[in-house]
């Protein structure tokens, strides 16, 4: 559950400050989103942005691993705006103060990003195979877990009862083509080529 969705529905001490990490009340199998309502742990809604804080944990253990300093400001925004698409997921409300979290205008920092970094790469003339230094790795492995997240916020949004902001499917969308640039220019600050796909032999 986003840490947004758990200070919604976990006791609280002075200062807002949790109590317990541990609260009991999933030991049935259910877990709590924005609002009153409780969900089964295995609810394509919970799916969909659990899979979004995997993916926020990818982007942290890339971190951990070592980005350029270009790189390492603009993986720690994307974390933090993971966090409002996480909330978006969590709120059943169409009213609800997460829906609107996410703008148009995220959308245009991404596509703005992505624009300034495939600027001084060499442009592609073939299918590449994740990899190079540990850290280009890592993003390879974070952008496979943004489109799989972006799979399951599309199912969901399928179900008859079910509503999802468009925002969301177009950020996880460009963001996995940001991570995809971000990998090979990890690579390029490393001195590292891209890894190119050999075909079939």
């Amino acid at each position: 559950m986003p840490a947004l969705a758990v200070l919604e529905n976990s006791g609280r001490g002075p200062r807002g400050m949790l109590v317990k990490i541990y609260t009991k009340t999933g030991d049935d199998g259910t877990t709590g989103v924005l609002g009153e309502r409780r969900l089964s742990k295995d609810d394509p809604r919970i799916d969909a942005y659990g899979t979004v804080d995997e993916l926020n944990a990818a982007l942290g253990f890339a971190r951990a691993l070592g980005l350029p300093d270009a790189i390492e400001p603009v993986v720690a925004r994307i974390q933090d705006e993971l966090f409002i698409v996480g909330a978006a997921l969590a709120d059943l409300s169409a009213q609800g103060r997460f829906r609107a979290a996410l703008t148009d205008r995220h959308i245009g920092w991404l596509e703005r990003t992505i624009d300034g970094f495939e600027a001084g790469l060499d442009p592609l003339a073939q299918f590449i195979l994740p990899g190079g230094s540990p850290a280009a790795a890592q993003l390879h492995l974070a952008r496979t877990v943004c489109r799989r997240a972006e799979r399951l916020v599309v199912e969901l949004g399928r179900r008859p009862a079910e509503e999802v902001p468009n925002v969301i499917l177009v950020y996880l969308n460009r963001l996995s083509d940001l991570l995809f640039v971000l990998a090979r220019e990890v690579n390029r600050r490393a001195g590292l080529a891209d890894v190119p796909w050999k075909g079939l032999s």
